[in-house]
């Protein structure tokens, strides 16, 4: 595809709004808007219970809290998606991990940004608090993997990252065998 003209609409910390116009296969010309954002990361923490660590917090988009596994966007392209990842969970859980693994990485909702998300599996976790965002304000809700598909099937955790992240960890864990 061909861009002719792009200009950035809005920008703001973490993504820009872009008006684009472009040349479509058959010819035609057409203008859309897009979003560029941070690449970010997703953890889906397992405490020494086997409990996943979710988080609950107020989304303003959305009008209500959110029950949400933690993440959050790299601090620019010297932080490593990893290294993102260790910070995240400190800041909104007050944890790190000693094992760290990689389950899946992607494009969120590449019809109109490029939200590029890292999916990480958190074990073996150790306190290491970190002052969160100052607009965070979070509860954290250790929950069983069956708890979590409970509130999955009822409606009550409707974050898709979060969905994902709970099957992406919840197939892992069963092929290692790694929980009971």
């Amino acid at each position: 595809m061909k861009k002719n003209k792009s200009s950035i609409a809005y920008q703001c910390k973490i993504f820009d709004v872009w008006e684009e116009e472009f040349d479509l296969p058959n010819g035609k010309t057409t203008r859309q808007s897009w979003i560029n954002h941070n690449p970010t990361v997703a953890i889906i923490a397992v405490n020494e219970n086997n409990e996943l660590l979710l988080i609950k917090q107020y989304r303003n988009a959305v009008k209500k809290n959110l029950l949400e596994i933690p993440a959050g966007s790299m601090d620019g392209i010297e932080e490593t998606p990893a290294v993102c990842a260790q910070r995240e969970l400190a800041e909104e859980t007050g944890f790190k991990a000693k094992a760290l693994i990689k389950l899946f990485e992607g494009y969120l909702l590449p019809g109109y940004c490029n939200e590029y998300m890292h999916f990480f599996l958190a074990l073996d976790l150790v306190s290491a608090p970190l002052t969160p965002d100052e607009d965070e304000f979070i509860e954290i809700m250790p929950v069983s993997f069956a708890e979590a598909h409970k509130l999955i099937e009822k409606g009550e955790i409707i974050d898709a990252k979060t969905v994902l992240g709970i099957t992406l960890a919840d197939n892992y864990i069963q092929r290692m065998n790694l929980c009971d």
